[in-house]
């Protein structure tokens, strides 16, 4: 995420989820990502009968809007520019898995996609995302498949039990220093509304655990790992600009896009090197950094 973006109030994202809504979060003719003009954030706002005068007064935008300006801006060029070409379609992430499998030689549960007949077969994205996991774990315990709620609990009692059963836990579904959340859709052919509630699902997640925080102090990190190209980019753009609104609304630590080589070679997603777990446990300000360093 963008430290400059990071901890704004929540103001700020009303503001950018109502100029989002109305001004629109793509650009059609172009498959681009949109950066509303300071015209269509005031004709936004004249429309929804809102005071426009704290983001431009005087035919200048205030300090409100030109930080509204700069974020739009990143986002389009985050997305734009990086993370459309991290995304996978099947083919490459057929060939990440068995790079990973061949280099790793897993031990751990390698699960299966929901599809039939000649579909059928691992899920591409959460196979080595479990290989990594278990490759840097040092031999430390991980819940690649929690069957329960995740439970934070003091003293032996719960604290806190989230809504929803969540992908992976480290090291375990009951206070767990990280929990992550996989979306692979390679064999959707629509975006429906499945892969939007998934996206909800996400943010339900990182509402709970930031309540968890503020009211226990108990910092659990959380982790989205998306990929699809098709199914994000081709038909769900503006459901990743709602994504990186999200990471930077702190709901997320950090997500992870994919697994292919942007343009200039470099990996955001299952490419490179994390350092250990035990490594990483033995630091408190960066417990379980090594899920989120998957792509650095």
């Amino acid at each position: 995420p963008q430290a400059m973006f990071l901890m704004q109030p929540k103001s700020f994202w009303a503001h950018v989820r109502t100029i989002s809504q109305h001004a629109g979060y793509t650009k059609r003719e172009s498959g681009t990502i949109k950066v509303p003009t300071t015209t269509e954030i005031l004709s936004s706002f004249t429309a929804l009968g809102l005071d426009s005068d704290h983001i431009v007064r005087a035919g200048q935008r205030t300090p409100l809007g030109d930080l509204l300006q700069a974020y739009f801006e990143y986002r389009a060029e985050v997305l734009d520019g990086f993370v459309q070409h991290q995304l996978m379609d099947a083919e490459g992430a057929r060939e990440l898995f068995a790079q990973k499998r061949d280099e790793y030689q897993p031990r751990c549960p390698l699960p299966l996609n929901k599809q039939k007949k000649e579909k059928k077969s691992y899920a591409y994205l959460a196979g080595p995302v479990n290989m990594i996991i278990e490759k840097h774990a040092d031999g430390l315990p991980c819940n690649y498949d929690p069957r329960e709620l995740t439970t934070v609990t003091r003293h032996g009692a719960p604290v806190r039990t989230l809504a929803r059963r969540v992908d992976g836990a480290f090291p375990s579904a009951v206070n767990p220093i990280a929990v992550w959340e996989i979306k692979e859709y390679y064999y959707t052919t629509t975006f429906g509304s499945r892969v939007a509630d998934g996206v909800y699902e996400t943010l339900l997640d990182g509402m709970e655990l930031e309540e968890l925080r503020e009211h226990e102090g108990i910092d659990v990190k959380h982790y989205l790992i998306i990929d699809a190209r098709y199914t994000w980019w081709e038909c769900g753009r503006s459901y990743l600009c709602r994504i990186i609104d999200m990471l930077h609304m702190g709901y997320v630590d950090e997500v992870l896009f994919g697994g292919s080589r942007s343009p200039s070679g470099d990996r955001g997603g299952l490419g490179r090197t994390p350092p250990s777990a035990r490594e990483c446990r033995s630091r408190d300000t960066v417990a379980c950094g090594w899920l989120g360093t998957l792509g650095r």
